[in-house]
C-alpha cells in the first residue's frame, strides 16, 4: 500500500509475476472481487479505493494470464485485504438499509398524523367546544386531551376512515337505606363505545362526512338496579349521519346525532366529567328509592326519575344546521322528529390566564301538558391554578303546575400531582324542584378525584354520591349513597 492509501502491486515482491502465471478462473475472480469493492464510496479511502495504476496491473496480468496457463499460488495477503473490504462494505449496505427502513417509518407515522390533523380541520363543528365537553370532550383539543383518529384502512379510496372509542367499566357500591349491593356496570355517564368517521375533500372550501357511533354497554349503570341486577347488553345507535361542511358559510347535518340543543346544559371544563357532571344520575339511574318507614320496601322511582339536567332533546334523528364561529360565539338549530325543534347558541373563548365556555338552548319537547324547555352552562377553568367552577340550569314549563327545575354548581382542581398525568378533584351540589311530583324536592352532593395517565390514554376514577329526595306527594324515602371506582379507556 502506498501513502495515498491505494494497493500497490509494484510493493508487493513477485506478485505481478504471480498474477501473470495465475489461472484464468482465480484470476477473474480476484478481478470481480475488486470491481465489487470499488464503487462502494461510504467506505473509507484507506479500506475501499484501489488505484487506477492497481487496477491496470491486474488487468495486465489477466491478458498475460490468457497467454500463460501455468499456475502457481496467489498471493494470500492480498486476498484478505480484498475480503476484509468487501465485509466491512456489506456491512455499511447493511446498517443503510436499516436506517432507510427507519426513516420510512418515521415519514409513515408523520404522514398518519398529518392526516389526521386535516380530518379533525375537516370535522369541527361551530358548537364543537361546548358540544365535546360531556360525552365527546375527546374530540375538542381545547377542552381535553385530544383523541387522535389514525387512518385504516378504507373500502373506497375517495373517502379517509377513521377509527376510535372507549370503554369505561366501574363498580358501584349502593346503600339504599336499607341493604348495601355491589353492582359491575358500564359508565353510562360516558359509556363504552365506537365510533367511524368518513371524510372527502371537494375542494378548499366544502368537505363532506360521515358518522356512525353504536354504543355497546354490558349492564349500564342506567339500567341497573337492586332488582335487575344484570339487566344485559345495551345496545344504542348514538350516530348515523351524513354530513356537508363549508368554512364559510357552515355546517348541514342530517341524520341521528346531536340536536342543536344537546349537551348545552353539560358544558365542563372541570376535567372530571367521565363521572361527574351536571347530570349526576347517570351512575346509578336505575337504582330505585326504599321508603323510610314500615316494611322499608322499594318504590318504583329511580334516581333518573328526579335528576334531570334539562339537557336539551338529546341526539335525535334530526336536520341540523350549525353557524360558522364569529368571535367565539356560533348558533345552531335542529328540526327533530315528532314535530320538535331547538335552538343553542355556543360561545368559548381564552384570555387572561382563563379558559372559559358556556352555551343556553332553548327547546321544545313537544310532550303533553309541558311547554317550552330552558337549559344552560357555563364553566371556566384558571390556567395557572388549575382551579375550576362550574354552573347548570334546566327549566320545564308545565301546564297549570310549577315548572320543574334543576341547578348544579361544582368546584373542581386540576392539578400536577406525578408524572402520570393530571390528577382532576371536584365537589359539586345539585337541587331539583318539582319532581317526580309537584312540591317535592332533592338534592345531592358528590366528590371526585380522577388521576390521568397519558401515556396509556386511560383515566382511572373514584366517586361518592349521596342522593335525597324530600316527598310532599307519598311516603317518605330513604338516602341513596353510591360509592363508584372505575377507569375509561380511550383508543
Amino acid at each position: 500500500m502506498d501513502k495515498a492509501g491505494n494497493w500497490s502491486l509494484a510493493g508487493c515482491r513477485g506478485t505481478s509475476t504471480i498474477l501473470r502465471q495465475c489461472d484464468t478462473q482465480l484470476a477473474i475472480v480476484v478481478i470481480c472481487l475488486f470491481l465489487l469493492s470499488t464503487p462502494l464510496q461510504a467506505a473509507d479511502k484507506d479500506d475501499q479505493k484501489i488505484s487506477d495504476k492497481s487496477l491496470e496491473q491486474v488487468q495486465n496480468g489477466l491478458d498475460t494470464d490468457n497467454r500463460d496457463t501455468g499456475s502457481v499460488p496467489v498471493d494470500a495477503k492480498l486476498l484478505r485485504q480484498l475480503q476484509q473490504t468487501i465485509q466491512q462494505q456489506q456491512q455499511q449496505i447493511r446498517q443503510q438499509a436499516a436506517q432507510i427502513m427507519m426513516q420510512s417509518e418515521r415519514l409513515d407515522a408523520m404522514q398518519q398524523q398529518i392526516n389526521a390533523l386535516q380530518r379533525n380541520e375537516q370535522s369541527q363543528t361551530p358548537a364543537a367546544v361546548a358540544s365535546a365537553t360531556k360525552k365527546q370532550q375527546p374530540d375538542t383539543a381545547s377542552l381535553q386531551d385530544p383523541l387522535p383518529w389514525f387512518t385504516i384502512s378504507s373500502g373506497n379510496d375517495l373517502v379517509k376512515l377513521s377509527l376510535s372509542g372507549q370503554v369505561n367499566r366501574a363498580v358501584t357500591i349502593v346503600h339504599d337505606g336499607r341493604k348495601t349491593g355491589l353492582y359491575p356496570v358500564d359508565n353510562s355517564t360516558s359509556g363504552s363505545r365506537v365510533r367511524f368517521i368518513g371524510t372527502a375533500k371537494i375542494d378548499d372550501d366544502l368537505s363532506v362526512g360521515t358518522r356512525i357511533e353504536v354504543t355497546v354497554a354490558p349492564d349500564t349503570s342506567a339500567q341497573v338496579s337492586q332488582t335487575s341486577p344484570t339487566p344485559g347488553t345495551y345496545f344504542d345507535q348514538r350516530w348515523a349521519e351524513f354530513s356537508l361542511t363549508s368554512v364559510k358559510y357552515g355546517k348541514l347535518s342530517l341524520g341521528k346525532g346531536d340536536t342543536a340543543s344537546n349537551s348545552t346544559a353539560e358544558v365542563d371544563l372541570s376535567r372530571t366529567d367521565v363521572v361527574q357532571y351536571a347530570s349526576i344520575a347517570d351512575i346509578a339511574s336505575g337504582m330505585l328509592f326504599r321508603e323510610k318507614r314500615g316494611t322499608n320496601a322499594l318504590t318504583t322511582l329511580k334516581v333518573s326519575d328526579v335528576f334531570q339536567d334539562r339537557d336539551g332533546l338529546s341526539r335525535q334523528s334530526r336536520l341540523r344546521y350549525d353557524t360558522p364561529t364569529y368571535c367565539g360565539f356560533s348558533l345552531a338549530v335542529s328540526l327533530v322528529t315528532d314535530q320538535r325543534y331547538d335552538a343553542g347558541i355556543f360561545w368559548y373563548g381564552e384570555g387572561h390566564g382563563l379558559k372559559a365556555a358556556g352555551a343556553f338552548a332553548i327547546s321544545d319537547p313537544n310532550l303533553p301538558d309541558s311547554g317550552l324547555q330552558y337549559d344552560g352552562s357555563l364553566s371556566v377553568l384558571h390556567q395557572n391554578t388549575g382551579l375550576n367552577l362550574t354552573l347548570s340550569g334546566g327549566l320545564q314549563e308545565r301546564v297549570r303546575q310549577k315548572a320543574a327545575t334543576n341547578l348544579y354548581g361544582k368546584v373542581g382542581w386540576i392539578a400536577d400531582l406525578n408524572k402520570l398525568g393530571n390528577t382532576a378533584f371536584g365537589i359539586d351540589y345539585t337541587r331539583s324542584e318539582n319532581l317526580p311530583s309537584p312540591r317535592d324536592s332533592a338534592w345531592s352532593v358528590g366528590a371526585t378525584a380522577v388521576q390521568f395517565v397519558t401515556r396509556i390514554a386511560t383515566e382511572f376514577y373514584i366517586q361518592y354520591r349521596n342522593y335525597a329526595l324530600d316527598r310532599q306527594s307519598g311516603p317518605a324515602v330513604e338516602n341513596i349513597i353510591v360509592s363508584t371506582v372505575g377507569a375509561r379507556v380511550k383508543f
